[in-house]
């Protein structure tokens, strides 16, 4: 196996508030959400976060009708910029809704998470042969990482 991919959901003080999903890199991610997004709401009901109406800010990578059919119908709004996918036309159809800002506002939390994480050399390095281990120091990095806003 050659690298991971992981799906993981945080808060804007980047905080991750969900489980991640891991896969082998030769995976694609996009199937890997659904299965997030069912984890990111039971770990809410857990705590008594509400997540009606908060947005979902994801990469070009999610944009299909079943990955915004799963955000919406979980009562989000989904925040995803349209894959063109090599179209030389626009797609027909409603506009995709989509804003810029909330999506720039995704690279100061979510990328600056996976930034921390790459400060553990364990991790950044990956001495581990079984993914299990290395998953398990992943989850006590980012365990590291959540309480620096709560000290």
């Amino acid at each position: 196996m050659k690298g991971d991919k992981v799906v993981a959901f945080c808060d804007r003080r980047c905080n991750l508030i969900a489980p991640f999903i891991s896969a082998p890199g030769n995976r694609n991610e996009s199937p890997l959400l659904r299965t997030a997004l069912s984890g990111l709401i039971r770990m809410a009901h857990a705590f008594g976060m509400d997540l009606q109406g908060a947005t979902v800010s994801l990469d070009g990578v999610y944009d299909c009708r079943a990955n915004r059919k799963a955000i919406f119908n979980r009562g989000m709004i989904p925040n995803i910029p349209e894959n063109v996918r090599g179209r030389k036309t626009a797609k027909r159809g409603r506009k995709r809704r989509f804003d810029p800002a909330i999506f720039e506002e995704r690279f100061r939390t979510i990328e600056r998470m996976f930034a921390w994480e790459n400060k553990f050399r364990r991790l950044l390095l990956r001495f581990e042969c079984i993914s299990d281990v290395h998953y398990a120091f992943k989850t006590l990095a980012y365990t590291m990482t959540n309480p620096r806003h709560y000290c």
